[in-house]
């Protein structure tokens, strides 16, 4: 076990931040590349004129979800879809935008719906898993702190344990999102929402923020494997 000051428990530097680079550099692309795509396709509008909302209903309706309503929120891309209350909800930009961006997102958070819909697996998974989430993340930290500072290999292993449900729920979140995404495409394409053109370009938009998501399993996944080399580090 190294003493504290060295090792693990040194406060300045732990020489394991190193297996985070990949992630951080990644990350720092991935909003770069969604804040500047999502920017330039919002000044771009669609031939056809449809906003975003007009554009979720024609989608849910042409799926047979008419109950599912659909709301502006505050915020810049805060959309989203609440699955409890079927729900919508649309950021101003997006609800009245007729922009590739605002036709692009409404379209992938009805694939959501969709999914939901249909009872798609990784969806219902990931669904189920928010309220082991929610406790897991903030708990696996607090006793990693405690293993940390008390030098106790017990906590910080149960901590990581708990950690790796968070790992779970990112990976999962891929397949829910591109998939989504992919539902999008497709519901664009058959509505003739958009076209030629404007269907690579939603495209890019989809793609560029499904790496936000790519980002943060990645940083899971490395962050995981840290603290993986942090406890087997101690035990040696």
């Amino acid at each position: 076990m190294y003493p504290y000051g060295y090792g693990y428990g040194y406060p300045f530097f732990d020489p394991t931040m190193i297996i985070l680079i990949p992630a951080i550099i990644f990350t720092m692309y991935a909003q770069f590349k969604v804040s500047s795509t999502t920017s330039r396709f919002l000044r771009v509008n669609t031939y056809r004129g449809y906003t975003g909302e007009r554009t979720a209903r024609a989608i849910l309706d042409s799926n047979g979800l008419y109950n599912v309503s659909i709301e502006m929120v505050r915020g810049h891309l805060s959309d989203h879809y609440d699955p409890r209350s079927k729900i919508l909800r649309l950021s101003q930009d997006v609800y009245y935008g007729t922009s590739i961006t605002s036709v692009a997102v409404a379209a992938h958070e009805c694939g959501h719906a969709i999914q939901h819909a249909k009872g798609y697996a990784p969806l219902n998974l990931r669904s189920g898993l928010v309220p082991i989430v929610n406790f897991t993340s903030n708990a696996s930290w607090f006793l990693m702190g405690i293993g940390l500072f008390l030098q106790r290999g017990l906590f910080l292993k149960i901590g990581i344990l708990l950690f790796s449900a968070s790992v779970l729920f990112q990976i999962i979140t891929l397949p829910v999102e591109f998939n989504a995404s992919s539902r999008a495409i497709v519901q664009l394409e058959n509505l003739g929402i958009v076209e030629g053109k404007e269907l690579r370009q939603s495209r890019s938009v989809l793609n560029a923020a499904a790496l936000t998501y790519v980002a943060a399993a990645l940083t899971s996944v490395l962050q995981l494997l840290r603290l993986l080399a942090i406890a087997q580090r101690d035990n040696d």
